[in-house]
C-alpha cells in the first residue's frame, strides 16, 4: 500500500480525504485499526482506495522486465525494426513540411485564435484548405513493414516469400487457453447483442438486457446500498455479459477510473486553450482524418464537431507520454526553430507524442455513442488509448501487441480453417492482408456502432485486445464458401467489405 501511496498515479484527490479521516475524532488511538477501517468504509473511502490499488496495479503489468528491470521491447531486432519505422515517420513529416513551407508549430495569428474560439462547438465549419495535406501513413504502410521482419534465428526454406508471419517466432495462446481466458463464452452464457429480446434466466424479469441492466445499477450502487458498489473490479467483471447502453458510459469509467473531477475539467480546458494558441501540422492531418473518415460514414458523421475538439486536444496532452513507459516506440523529437541540434533545443512532437495516422480518428468515434459531454469522452478515450490502442500501431512483441494479435489469427486459420487457408495460399493471397484494418482499427468503422461496443465491452471485461484475431476468423470461418471462389485481394476485399456494409445496414 505503501508503494501504490508514493505513487505518482495516486491523486490527490484521494490522498487528502485519508489523511482528514485518520485526524478525525472517529478514529480512536486505542482501538486504530478497527476505528479506521470502520470509518474508511462508511465513508466510502474504503471503494475508492480498492480503485486507486486497481488501477495502480494494471497500470504497472504492462512492463516487460529482463532480470527484473524494466526493458522497453526485450527483442532487438523488434527494437531495430520500430526505430527504423519512427525515423520513417519522422522524415514523412519533415520531407511535407518542407513542400508545404510550413513549420512543425507556430503561433496563431489573432484573427485566426477568435474565429476557433468562436467555432470551438462547431469545428466543422472552420475553414481550412487542406488539399495538399496527406496522412503521414495508412495501415497497409505499416503491415508492409511488419511482414519484412526477420527472426536473426529464422532460415528460410528455398523460394520462400513474405507470405506470413511464420518467420516471427511469438508465443500466443492455442484455443484451449483462449478457452479458459473466455470461459463464460466458451460456456455458452448469454450475452447482450447476439439476439434480440433474449430472455432472462429470472422469471420476475422479463428480458436478458433488463436483467443486465438491474444488476448494472447494482454494480454502480445507484438505487441500492450495495457492498462493494462503484467497485472497479466488479465492474470489469459486470462487462464479461455485455453492457446496456444506458449503464455503458459509467461502467466503463469505472473499469478505467476516468471519472471526472474538477482537475480533469481544468486540464481539459487548458488543453482547448493551447489548440487555440498554437497551430500544429498535426491539426491538419487530423481534420483531414475526420475528414476522410467520420465525415463520410453515415453512422459517424453527426459526431465530426466533438471529434474535432477531442482529437485536437489529444496532441497536445503530455499526460499521454506515459505510455511511453512500456511502450516499444518513442516518441518524435524535433529542433527548436533557428536553435543548434542540442538535446537542450529539441522538443517532443507533437505534446502527445502520437502521430495520427489514416485511420486514427476511428479510435475515438465509438465513444460518441456513449457520452454528451466531451470532457467525459475525452479522458475515457484517452484512458481506452493508453492502456490498448498504443499497441495496434507499434512494433512489439507483447503479447497483446499487432504482431502477435496477426500471428494469432494465422495461427487459428492454419489450425482451424485449413481448406480456406491452403486456397489463400494457392492463389497467393496473404490471410492477414484481408483482415489487417479490422486488428488495427480495433474492427472501428467495420461493424456497426452497437455490435462493436458490445465487442470492446469484452476487451475491458477480460483486458485482452485477443478477441480481435478470434472475430476475425470467425468472420472469414462464416464466410468461408464465398472465399473459396475468389482468386484475387481485392475480390476478397470487395466480398467482405460488402458482407459489412450489409451488416451495419441491417443493424440501422
Amino acid at each position: 500500500m505503501l508503494v501504490v501511496f508514493n505513487s505518482k498515479y495516486v491523486k490527490e484527490a484521494t490522498v487528502q480525504p485519508v489523511c482528514k479521516v485518520v485526524a478525525s475524532p472517529y478514529v480512536k488511538k486505542s482501538a486504530f485499526k478497527e476505528t479506521l477501517l470502520a470509518v474508511l468504509k462508511t465513508s466510502g473511502l474504503e471503494t475508492e482506495l480498492r480503485n486507486t490499488v486497481f488501477h495502480w496495479m494494471r497500470s504497472h503489468n504492462n512492463n516487460a522486465n529482463i532480470n527484473g528491470y524494466p526493458v522497453k521491447e526485450p527483442l532487438a531486432y523488434l527494437r531495430k525494426a520500430q526505430l527504423q519505422w519512427e525515423k520513417r515517420i519522422h522524415k514523412s513529416l519533415n520531407s511535407m513540411c518542407s513542400e508545404l513551407g510550413v513549420p512543425l508549430a507556430r503561433f496563431r495569428l489573432a484573427s485566426d485564435k477568435d474565429e476557433l474560439s468562436d467555432k470551438w462547438t462547431e469545428l466543422s465549419t472552420y475553414d481550412i484548405d487542406l488539399s495538399q495535406y496527406r496522412p503521414v501513413y495508412a495501415p497497409k504502410d505499416f503491415l508492409e513493414v511488419l511482414l519484412w521482419l526477420r527472426s536473426p534465428n529464422y532460415r528460410p526454406m528455398d523460394g520462400e516469400g513474405t507470405w506470413n508471419f511464420s518467420q516471427i517466432p511469438l508465443k500466443v495462446k492455442t484455443l484451449s487457453e483462449l478457452r479458459c481466458l473466455y470461459a463464460e463464452v466458451s460456456r455458452g452464457e448469454s450475452q447482450l447483442g447476439v439476439k434480440l429480446n433474449m430472455p432472462s434466466v429470472y422469471p420476475n424479469i422479463p428480458t436478458l438486457e433488463a436483467e443486465r441492466t438491474l444488476h448494472g445499477e447494482k454494480v454502480l450502487g445507484w438505487f441500492v446500498a450495495v457492498i462493494l458498489s462503484n467497485h472497479a473490479p466488479l465492474a470489469q467483471e459486470f462487462l464479461k455479459r455485455g453492457c446496456p447502453r444506458c449503464l455503458r458510459g459509467k461502467i466503463w469509467s469505472q473499469v478505467l477510473g476516468s471519472q471526472i473531477r474538477q482537475a480533469n475539467i481544468q486540464h481539459f480546458g487548458e488543453l482547448k486553450n493551447l489548440v487555440i494558441q498554437y497551430d500544429l501540422l498535426v491539426d491538419k492531418l487530423i481534420v483531414k482524418d475526420v475528414q476522410l473518415t467520420a465525415s463520410n460514414d453515415d453512422q459517424y458523421f453527426v459526431f465530426e464537431d466533438i471529434l474535432y475538439q477531442v482529437m485536437l486536444c489529444f496532441s497536445r496532452d503530455t499526460e499521454i507520454l506515459s505510455v511511453f513507459n512500456h511502450s516499444a516506440s518513442n516518441p518524435v523529437h524535433a529542433i527548436l526553430k533557428n536553435k543548434s541540434a542540442i538535446v537542450e533545443n529539441t522538443v517532443i512532437f507533437p505534446p502527445s507524442g502520437i502521430i495520427p495516422f489514416h485511420g486514427f480518428t476511428m479510435y475515438a468515434m465509438p465513444f460518441c455513442y456513449m457520452y454528451e459531454n466531451p470532457i467525459a469522452l475525452y479522458y475515457t478515450f484517452r484512458a481506452f488509448y493508453l492502456r490498448y490502442w498504443f499497441r495496434l500501431h507499434e512494433v512489439s512483441s507483447h503479447e497483446q501487441g499487432i504482431l502477435s494479435l496477426c500471428l494469432l489469427f494465422e495461427r487459428l486459420l492454419q489450425r482451424y480453417e485449413p481448406e480456406l487457408w491452403f486456397r489463400f495460399k494457392q492463389v497467393n493471397i496473404q490471410p492477414v492482408r484481408v483482415v489487417f484494418k479490422w486488428l488495427m482499427r480495433g474492427f472501428s468503422g467495420h461493424l456497426p456502432p452497437e455490435q462493436l461496443l458490445y465487442l470492446w465491452d469484452m476487451i475491458l471485461a477480460y483486458d485482452s485486445l485477443e478477441v480481435l484475431p478470434i472475430l476475425a476468423l470467425a468472420i472469414l470461418s462464416f464466410r468461408r464458401d464465398n472465399l473459396l471462389q475468389v482468386e484475387t485481394l481485392q475480390n476478397v476485399e470487395v466480398s467482405e467489405t460488402s458482407y459489412l456494409l450489409i451488416t451495419r445496414k441491417t443493424q440501422k
